[in-house]
């Protein structure tokens, strides 16, 4: 399964690398992309296409690993990664920017100013939750945080005297790979990476959660780290995919229901699968928003909150008959 997903992420990838509203021929495209060589087309390829693509992959495969994680460590199939608030906190730093002229400063002063909000919420959740809080406190923590953070955000807007910089952040708060350069690419990329590897490792640690948390405690699994690593991996993907992509919704929520009954209910082989999977599905947006209206500037979380929502409820649905 885990071939059928890389292949599937390659092909959408290539994809995002070829369509546009440009209409440039394949041999041009990858002449350009590869030796740089092409005037005009080179700077289609390599300033506009490919940073796209490659934050495609890297907030899709962000998100649905994170949605993975969280569902295995709460043992919750409706978990998904705002529900600790990093989502909620890195928007509204990133409204704070736009609002306060911040953004317009230098180029990445906008995902800089989400990463922070990011990490404001990771310091309020782990005092909050108490070093020795169970998932139930982490829950609460994330909820109040992600509530307040929520209310923030809408009093800006509110109270936002200039309605050029309201539009603005309404229209960031979509969620959107347009317009992106590879400033943003190494930006993100450092902490997605290192947030990948942190929710990677906790594969073995999540299968035997399973089984209950005295159980896991008893196999030797350190229940206090294991927390502290997801709430940091977490937030590092998350909050980084958030402060360059905007909000996009219900990927990290669908994706592992969708995967599960595929590669097994254990955690281990579902996050890699996760991860593969959400960089499939945001690459497929992506690319629909452009096929669907390529002058109408579709926001790539409008199609995946549209697309992802009746999904949702129809796995809710099926569900009914197997708790009946």
């Amino acid at each position: 399964m885990r071939i059928v997903l890389v292949l599937l992420v390659a092909l959408l990838f290539s994809a995002s690398l070829l369509i546009g509203p440009a209409g440039l021929g394949l041999g041009e495209s990858l002449r350009a992309l590869v030796t740089g060589q092409g005037g005009a087309v080179v700077m289609v390829m390599q300033e506009i296409r490919l940073p796209r693509a490659l934050l495609g992959v890297l907030t899709g495969a962000a998100l649905g690993l994170s949605g993975a994680a969280m569902q295995g460590y709460l043992r919750n199939p409706l978990a998904e990664p705002g529900l600790i608030g990093v989502s909620a906190s890195a928007a509204l730093g990133a409204v704070l920017a736009l609002q306060t002229g911040i953004a317009g400063l230098f180029t990445l002063a906008l995902p800089l100013s989400a990463l922070a909000g990011a990490g404001v919420a990771v310091f309020l959740i782990l005092a909050l939750a108490g070093p020795r809080g169970g998932a139930l406190a982490l829950i609460l923590a994330g909820v109040a945080i992600s509530a307040l953070a929520a209310a923030l955000t809408s009093l800006v807007l509110n109270l936002s005297p200039n309605p050029f910089a309201a539009m603005e952040i309404v229209y960031w708060m979509m969620g959107s790979l347009a317009d992106r350069s590879m400033d943003h690419v190494w930006l993100a990329a450092p902490f997605i990476a290192i947030g990948l590897a942190m929710l990677l490792s906790l594969g073995r640690s999540l299968d035997a959660l399973t089984l209950g948390e005295d159980a896991a405690a008893s196999m030797g699994v350190n229940l206090a780290r294991l927390r502290l690593v997801l709430v940091i991996g977490t937030a590092l993907a998350v909050g980084a995919s958030v402060s360059v992509a905007g909000s996009i919704g219900f990927v990290g929520l669908v994706v592992p229901h969708v995967l599960r009954p595929l590669v097994g209910a254990r955690p281990s082989r579902l996050l890699p699968a996760s991860a593969l999977g959400g960089a499939g599905v945001v690459l497929a947006a992506d690319v629909a928003v452009r096929l669907i209206a390529p002058d109408q500037d579709l926001k790539l979380g409008v199609l995946t909150a549209l697309i992802g929502a009746p999904f949702f409820l129809h796995l809710i649905w099926r569900l009914r008959g197997t708790e009946a």
